[in-house]
């Protein structure tokens, strides 16, 4: 009677248990840092905060909640009463006004709120 030869991955296979996955997921998590990596500087970092948005201010011109912590958001940065005017498109004496009321506010120290 002819003998058979075993067949890879048949249970009579002496080495069909021996199979070890851990270099193929070592590459796969490999893959998956590059992959990562890769999309993180594809994708732009989304804006913290939009001086420029419209919701910022309201029908009448006057700002929002969320344009008045944008500006506070801006001064907790350090940026200039002038600076916060011209991004925001509002005047010097209306950005003095919330730099003021910012610093009444506990200036970096405030609790801040959320926006959106």
């Amino acid at each position: 009677m002819k003998q058979q030869k075993p067949v890879a991955g048949h249970p009579a296979d002496p080495h069909a248990d021996s199979f070890d996955p851990q270099p193929i997921l070592d590459l796969i998590a490999g893959i998956q840092a590059d992959l990562d990596r890769l999309k993180g500087l594809v994708e732009q970092a989304a804006p913290k905060y939009d001086p420029a948005n419209p919701a910022n201010k309201m029908a009448d011109g006057k700002l929002s909640k969320d344009g008045v912590e944008c500006c506070y958001r801006m001064f907790d940065e350090g940026a200039s009463r002038y600076s916060v005017a011209r991004a925001m498109k509002i005047s010097f004496a209306a950005a003095t006004h919330r730099f003021n009321a910012w610093r009444n506010a506990g200036g970096e120290k405030r609790v801040r709120s959320l926006m959106g």
